[in-house]
């Protein structure tokens, strides 16, 4: 499966959410009940938040490094990457960093999990 894009897209593996998440996967789910659907939808491969502006991801963000989450990482002599979390700008169909776990589909505008089958599209409304 895929998650849909809109605007800017915070993105989280489920399988770190597991292992990273207080309280794991479930815990995560129960967090954000109230926007299941709304602004935060996930495929089983990928978590999906999202917001309007740069300032309200940058909050996401911080949420999520607090909760143990690494955002970025630079291997040696390599450019600064996206680590735990990936920010992908629907604008662009991009990350605004590169994310070596992530595909980016431009013309469904949809993310999937490197190594996974995009298949149907998971959104706020967007089931194929």
């Amino acid at each position: 499966m895929a998650v849909a894009l809109e605007f800017i897209n915070f993105i989280v593996p489920v399988a770190s959410i597991r292992q990273k998440y207080p309280g794991g996967w479930q815990r995560c789910l129960e967090d954000h009940g109230e926007v299941l659907g709304g602004t935060v939808w996930h495929d089983g491969h990928l978590f999906r938040d999202g917001a309007m502006n740069g300032r309200d991801i940058e909050v996401i963000a911080k949420h999520w490094q607090s909760l143990g989450f690494k955002l970025r990482t630079r291997k040696r002599g390599a450019a600064l990457q996206w680590a735990d979390v990936c920010v992908v700008s629907a604008f662009d169909a991009a990350p605004t960093l590169p994310c070596p776990w992530i595909e980016i589909d431009a013309t469904r505008q949809c993310a999937f999990l490197k190594g996974a089958e995009p298949g149907p599209i998971v959104g706020r409304s967007i089931i194929e």
